[in-house]
């Protein structure tokens, strides 16, 4: 699904230098006002991009204010209108078996931009690779792929990326009839920068994105309340309307009796500070059944305290919360309930792109929940699902891009039996 996006390096690197953005700096980006657009490339003398190249456009102080992606021939997307070889937001895979146990997954849904060699900076990447993305639709496409029944809820813009995205949805079996289009933003990008370790920072262009953009009106509330597991993440939380949508569909869910999910899925740089990421993260804490986090977001929340201090953790547990896992990467993870607590030990592989592990990991959890809630309160059996989820998080860091290179249901048995043997 992915594809490989040629970039003229040299051009580039110095297109990106001398906009004097920091090399490899995840604190930068996101916050600069950058929109895209698609217009025919009829202009010449712009920095190229292999398929599509930018062009900039400054405010008298110099400052860009916006970007746009070049197409080679103009296009546009009159609303509600069906294009051919992509799927309008409603007409995809809207329809789902009411006996299979229903994950339902809200917020964003993006494009990764992920550099084809680790260990450098953006502007010296040689090459990108183009891959879907998003942390709740990696979610919705890591149950799906499973074998399990999951529907996304979120909105992306109507373009050319946006349709993408609808498209692959349907293609792994994710019920989509929640997506909306935006005619007025566009589909949120974001350029991956990896380290030699295969870990990320991040520069993200959505100031505002279609998902940012999302009405309460626009909710379909019958998904949400067939669902067993409603999940989601913190950055529907940032801006308005999307925030008032997110808080609504949640108490629809709560109200329904569905198992709330949460995985704050810290990204500071869309964040106006750190406190403000701090105290919106934690707005919706007591009000998750179960919640999944790392270390370094323990280390946030607590303002720097031990993330490997039980007693820490201890700390962010409230008293209606049913279990809460911190995931250590290669090393597996923890988990805490009122009545017991552990670890479980992980897969240990080559890591290539570390994008996607996190929610590949959620994914495989919520893939046992969904059809056992029971296990909540089982130690042996959650222990079971927790080694299934580890897995899945470890052979999604095998390859390049989140969607890409999650797992299915046999590729993590066979990993589990190789593990063993």
């Amino acid at each position: 699904m992915a594809a490989t996006v040629a970039v003229q390096s040299a051009m580039v690197s110095s297109w990106l230098r001398g906009r004097a953005l920091s090399r490899g700096n995840s604190r930068l980006g996101g916050t600069d006002g950058v929109s895209f657009s698609s217009m025919a490339a009829s202009s010449p003398g712009y920095p190229s991009c292999g398929f599509f190249p930018f062009r900039e456009h400054a405010s008298s102080a110099g400052a860009i204010t916006s970007l746009h992606l070049v197409s080679s021939s103009p296009v546009s997307y009159p609303a509600r209108r069906f294009r051919k070889g992509f799927l309008r937001a409603t007409s995809g895979n809207d329809s789902f078996d009411a006996s299979d146990p229903l994950v339902v997954c809200f917020g964003e849904m993006l494009i990764d931009f992920v550099p084809t060699v680790n260990g450098i900076s953006l502007a010296e990447a040689p090459a990108f690779k183009k891959a879907p993305g998003g942390a709740p639709a990696n979610v919705a496409v890591g149950i799906a792929r499973l074998g399990g029944s999951s529907a996304f809820i979120g909105k992306v813009g109507e373009d050319e990326f946006g349709y993408m995205l609808a498209n692959i949805l349907k293609e792994n079996n994710v019920n989509n009839k929640g997506m909306r289009f935006d005619p007025g933003a566009r589909t949120a990008l974001a350029f991956v920068t990896l380290r030699s370790d295969g870990e990320r920072e991040f520069m993200f262009y959505r100031n505002p994105s279609a998902d940012m953009l999302l009405e309460e009106s626009e909710l379909d509330i019958d998904i949400i309340t067939k669902a067993k597991i409603f999940h989601y993440g913190s950055i529907s939380l940032i801006t308005e309307p999307c925030k008032s949508a997110h808080l609504a569909a949640a108490k629809a869910a709560k109200d329904a009796g569905v198992l709330l999910s949460y995985d704050p899925n810290l990204r500071l740089p869309l964040w106006s500070s750190a406190e403000n990421a701090r105290e919106g993260i934690l707005s919706i804490w007591d009000t998750a059944d179960v919640i999944k986090i790392s270390e370094e977001e323990i280390s946030f929340l607590t303002k720097g305290e031990d993330p490997y201090d039980d007693a820490v953790v201890r700390k962010l547990f409230h008293p209606n919360l049913k279990l809460l896992l911190v995931t250590e990467g290669r090393d597996g993870c923890r988990y805490y309930s009122k009545d017991f607590s552990g670890r479980v030990g992980g897969l240990q592989v080559n890591a290539v792109d570390t994008t996607g592990a996190g929610d590949a990991f959620v994914a495989g959890f919520l893939y046992h929940l969904a059809s056992d809630l029971l296990l909540l309160k089982d130690e042996d059996r959650l222990r079971e699902a927790l080694k299934f989820a580890n897995a899945c998080g470890a052979l999604t860091v095998t390859e390049r891009g989140a969607i890409p290179a999650l797992p299915s249901r046999q590729a993590v048995l066979d990993a589990l039996l190789n593990h063993v043997a």
